[in-house]
């Protein structure tokens, strides 16, 4: 299984960036918690728009299972869900926090986006 968390640092002591397309970095890691991967996404930082679905398909394009983030737009959330990503909004604290929360069942999957379309 593989999970990515928005990050606004490289490691998993690095705060949870509460945007999920202009996040800083994506940190992949496995179920145990190992870093597989850190994604810079500095390319959709400043996008003027699409960010969010561009996010997506890193992710996907990355096989993730779970993504855990503070806030993901409808656009992004309907391409993670198309890509069978489970998403996990509202996390806060650090990374190593949000796996904590994750691996003790301390999370819900989301329905829906919890932020809105920005275009």
């Amino acid at each position: 299984m593989k999970i990515a968390v928005t990050a606004t640092g490289t490691t998993l002591d690095s705060p949870v960036d509460p945007r999920f397309g202009r996040a800083r970095y994506l940190i992949i890691v496995d179920e145990t918690g190992a870093i597989l991967e850190t994604v810079d996404n500095s390319q959709n930082v400043n996008a003027m728009r699409g960010a969010g679905i561009q996010a997506a398909k890193i992710v996907a394009d990355r096989k993730v299972d779970i993504l855990m983030t503070g806030r993901c737009g409808p656009n992004a959330f309907r391409a993670l869900q198309a890509a069978g990503v489970k998403v996990v909004v509202d996390q806060t604290g650090t990374v190593r926090e949000a796996l904590d929360r994750l691996r003790n069942n301390q999370v819900v999957f989301a329905e829906a986006s919890n932020a809105e379309a920005h275009w």
